[in-house]
Parts: structure tokens; sequence; C-alpha cells
């Protein structure tokens, strides 16, 4: 795999010219385009006529300090996205903390050693890679979305749907996901409704809503680069972070399309079920740590759903598990990751979900 970093461009601000040397010669032999500046009010002109991918800041400079600078950079609307990583002599935890509170991603400290340099710019730099990627495509979804939902009819619903299969499409393993888990919501909605404690809360409309409701649920993982998200193996805790963004992005290109439309219940379940569908019983889940009853009733049925049919099916991580193993696992996280009432619906219904599970597997699960 090419390095993504190879061509970015690196702005480095420092008043001592042995240091403009040093990093010089550590980012160039990694291919980065380097601007070496001696001045903040330099830097700070210079950001009229270029846009670099990520600046080195020192701190301690005659005119303008690094603070100062690094303020003024994320004051403009133009510059505030550029990630600023500040370089000094200082090492006490007030200066550490004013430069993160004055917009800094990250600290190095002098003298320079050559593989933090080079760790820290490469993390902060793919980071960025990623978040620019999430908002064009956040960016897409909004305007799609924004333009195919107006009213709850059967053609808009089948756009909804499709716009749904952007995500599943990238990933050759996740196959009927979709058409499963929907199904599996509709018959656990069923369920519970027939319980006179949801009297109120599931009737038909519910039901409706959350069977065309369902397949938004991972919209957000358009945003989501090739590289993590099919990624064979474990993902590092950077990695991990990116993939959780796609529950709030996804809400997120809902909650556009909500101002619109504020009344349309299909709208507000689709955000519930995109923003929480990871959340967990026990409070330990993503992205609000949302616990209990707190956790709205249509994501705590599709957590059940989603978990059901990603234990069934093969990823480029696992293979798939049998109907009975799914199901023990289910009923173990009762109380823990699934809300009990939710789980004892789904062990009712477990004989009626393995056979829509086999009526709509994949070929290749089989």
């Amino acid at each position: 795999m090419a390095h993504e970093s190879v061509k970015a461009t690196i702005l480095v601000v420092d008043d001592k010219p042995e240091n403009l040397a040093l990093l010089q010669e550590i980012l160039i032999g990694r291919g980065y385009r380097i601007l070496e500046l001696t001045s903040g009010k330099q830097a700070l002109k210079a950001l009229d006529k270029c846009r670099p991918d990520l600046i080195l800041l020192d701190i301690m400079m005659p005119d303008l300090d690094g603070f100062e600078v690094c303020r003024r950079i994320k004051a403009d609307a133009r510059f505030k996205q550029i990630p600023v990583i500040f370089i000094s002599a200082l090492e006490d935890t007030d200066a550490r903390l004013k430069a993160f509170e004055g917009g800094g991603i990250d600290f190095v400290s002098k003298p320079l050693r050559e593989q933090e340099v080079l760790a820290r710019v490469e993390v902060h730099l793919k980071l960025q890679q990623a978040q620019r990627r999430l908002a064009r495509q956040n960016q897409y979804l909004e305007s799609l979305v924004q333009e195919k939902v107006k009213e709850i009819s059967a053609s808009q619903l089948a756009t909804i749907a499709a716009v749904s299969k952007l995500a599943e499409s990238r990933d050759e393993e996740t196959g009927r996901h979709i058409e499963r888990t929907r199904e599996f919501c509709r018959l656990l909605a069923q369920k519970l409704g027939e319980d006179s404690r949801y009297a109120g809360r599931i009737g038909d409309d519910f039901i409706k809503n959350i069977f065309h409701a369902a397949p938004l649920h991972d919209i957000g993982k358009v945003g989501v680069p090739d590289h993590i998200l099919l990624k064979p193996g474990r993902l590092t805790p950077e990695e991990f972070k990116i993939i959780q963004t796609h529950s709030r992005l996804g809400a997120e290109t809902l909650e556009n399309v909500q101002d619109s439309y504020p009344g349309n219940q299909f709208i507000n379940m689709g955000i519930e079920i995109t923003r929480s569908h990871h959340e967990r019983w026990d409070g330990k889940g993503y992205p609000d740590g949302l616990c209990g009853e707190d956790i709205p009733l249509s994501a705590r049925i599709m957590a059940v759903a989603d978990v059901y049919d990603a234990l069934r099916s093969r990823r480029p991580y696992k293979e798939p598990f049998s109907h009975e193993k799914a199901v023990e696992i289910i009923k173990q996280d009762a109380g823990r990751h699934f809300d009990p009432e939710v789980v004892s619906a789904f062990v009712f219904l477990e004989t009626e979900v393995a056979e829509l599970w086999e009526g709509l597997k994949d070929e290749h699960t089989a």
C-alpha cells in the first residue's frame, strides 16, 4: 500500500535555523513538502497564499509566540481545520495545557527526536485525511437524502433503501444484511407490542417505521475509509475511533433532513436507530454512553437484530456462528449489552428468526 502522506505539505515555523534544518532533514526524507518560516507573522501571511496539510509551530518566538499564532489560525474559518503540532523546550504542564486550549492538536518536546516527530506527524495527517473524507461523504449523503426524502411513499422508501445500500455495497461480506435486520426488527417489535407494558408505545406506525428505518442504521459507514472498514485484522484504537464515527455521521445526515420535516416520525426513528444502535444497556456503548431505557426503544431492538446477524455472518475477521451459538451469546449479554425484554422476545421468536435468516442468507455464508 502506498504511503498516504507522501505529498503532504507541512509548514514549519521556528526562529532557530538549526531546528528548521533538523526538521527539514527528518521530514523531506519521508517525502513531505516543507515550507520553512522563522516567525509567526511570516506564517500568518503565508497562509493567505498556501494551504498546508499540517503546521509544526514553535512556541517561543520573538514577534508573536506560538500560542498567539495558533489562536489566530483557529479563529479564521479558512484555516481552523489545519492541525497544529506545537514544538517547544517548555516542559511544564501549564504550557502544554495552554497549547491544547489554544487549538493545538499535539505537543512535541525539544530536543527533537526523529521517530517521535515522524510518528506524531503521520498519525495526525492520517486522521486529517479520514476527517476530510468523512466530511465529503457527509455532504454527499446530506444532499442525497434531502433530495429524495419528501414524503413517506413506496417509491421514496425504495430510494432510502438504496441510500442505505451505499454503505453496505462497499463490503461484499455484508450481503443481505439490510433485508434480514429489517425483518428481525419487525418481528421483535410485533412481539413486544403484544405486551401490555408497551401499550401506547408500539403500534402499527411504530412497526411500519422501524421496518423502513432499520436499513438506515449503517449509512454513516460510507464515510469510513476502505482500509479500515475492510481490514481483516484487529483495529488499532485510532481506527476503531474512526469506525465509531459512523453512528454520529449517519445521525447528523438525517438530522439535517429533520430540520425540514420535524414531525416526520420515520425520520425521527431513523435518527434514533442510526445514532444509538451501538449503545449498551450497561452504558458502555457509543457514541453517547446511554444506558437502560435512556436508549431509544427502536435502537434497543436494532441492537439485538444487528448483533445476531453479525454473529451469523462471515466477516473479514471471523467465520459465521451457528444459530444456536448466536442465540446463546445474545442470552448471556441480556442486561449487559442488550435490553432484557428485547432478548426475551428474541428468544421466544428464535425459530422464526432462524427461518428468516435461512431464507435470506447469502450464498457465500451457506
